[in-house]
Formats: structure tokens, C-alpha cells, sequence
């Protein structure tokens, strides 16, 4: 899906108010959040490196509970979005 902020998907299938976008960053792919309920969460937060998402996921399998962020940044889902977009 693409919209005025760039390609993305829907992180969280249930809640279509929740957008994950995705770019490429020279060789990274990159995200950044979007919620319909925190309009600065745009603002506040920029864009994350893959490489950020692996070291957060390192962390949360140190610890119990909290969320997986795998579950939300799914780098296989940013790769076919960005070459679908490569493609157009």
C-alpha cells in the first residue's frame, strides 16, 4: 500500500489505523510508525535501521514479556513491498 508518507503495511492486521512504512536507505531498509491515535508519533520517532530491529530483538529474547519486534518490523514484507515499488 502507498499513501502520501510512502509505502507500508499494516503491522497490526486487526487495526488498519496502524501503518509500518518502509524505505531503503542506501543498502538498509528502513521503518517508521504511524498511528492514527498518536499523531507524533511520526514526529517523534524517525527511521529505524533493520539493523536496530535485530539488536532491539536480541534484548527481548534476554528477557521475558514485552513485545517481539519481530512481530512488527517484518523485513521479509519491506523487501516485497520495496521491489513491487522498484517495479512501478
Amino acid at each position: 500500500m502507498k499513501d502520501n508518507r510512502g509505502v507500508y503495511y499494516l503491522p497490526y492486521p486487526q487495526n488498519p489505523r496502524i501503518h509500518m512504512y518502509v524505505r531503503k536507505t542506501g543498502p538498509d531498509i528502513c521503518f517508521r510508525l504511524w498511528s492514527a491515535e498518536d499523531a507524533a508519533l511520526w514526529e517523534q520517532h524517525g527511521w529505524v535501521p533493520f539493523a536496530a530491529v535485530k539488536a532491539a530483538t536480541a534484548m527481548y529474547t534476554r528477557k521475558s514479556g514485552g513485545l517481539d519486534p519481530t512481530a512488527v518490523y517484518d523485513l521479509a514484507v519491506a523487501r516485497e513491498l520495496l521491489l513491487e515499488e522498484a517495479a512501478d
